[in-house]
């Protein structure tokens, strides 16, 4: 199994890639999460609001193709893109995007990447390859918002789908996430 779960921690070794997904489906809500990649240029993400459809018939090594994901990125991500293409990124940071993915659509907050699509964080608040980091994600009536260890940088509101399940997403490097709450909000 990629995913084991200890109480609030939760562990995934990256391989294949793919997600864990919360039983029931969420609406309106806080999520508080601290997460950390354990080698270097993990890449990682919260899904929220992410459809039964988008969930269904998922095999080892797809990922969902819609919900809102919020990025867990480790900075050698960045480095490893620029290395292999000889450009800097200019279409993801590794300090808390907000974006849709597949079917799933958002207005950004800004600032905005190239696209229009996803947000990105006013301030480069992110640690480090095996460094814990605190994420704080708001979920209110279709609107999202993110603090990275404790300052609000990014988000957007018009989310479609507004409603569904939360998952955690792994794409081929370990990942911790750990004190994982949820609360529910009217």
């Amino acid at each position: 199994d990629t995913w084991t779960w200890d109480g609030s921690k939760v562990y995934c070794k990256g391989t294949p890639v793919g997600v864990t997904r919360s039983t029931k489906q969420f609406e309106n809500f806080e999520l508080v999460a601290t997460w950390r990649h354990l080698k270097s240029g993990g890449n990682s993400g919260i899904f929220i609001w992410t459809s039964e459809t988008a969930l269904t018939g998922l095999k080892p090594g797809q990922l969902p193709p819609g919900g809102i994901e919020v990025q867990v990125l480790d900075h050698g991500y960045a480095e490893q893109y620029e290395a292999k293409t000889g450009k800097k990124p200019d279409w993801f940071t590794t300090h808390g995007d907000v974006f849709p993915v597949g079917k799933a659509n958002m207005t950004p907050f800004p600032p905005v990447a190239p696209g229009g699509k996803r947000s990105f964080p006013r301030k480069n608040l992110s640690r480090g390859v095996g460094e814990w980091n605190h994420y704080y994600v708001r979920a209110i009536n279709g609107e999202v918002r993110l603090w990275v260890n404790g300052e609000e940088v990014s988000g957007g509101t018009n989310c479609e789908p507004r409603k569904g399940f939360i998952c955690l997403e792994s794409e081929g490097a370990p990942v911790e996430f750990n004190n994982i709450r949820i609360r529910e909000l009217p």
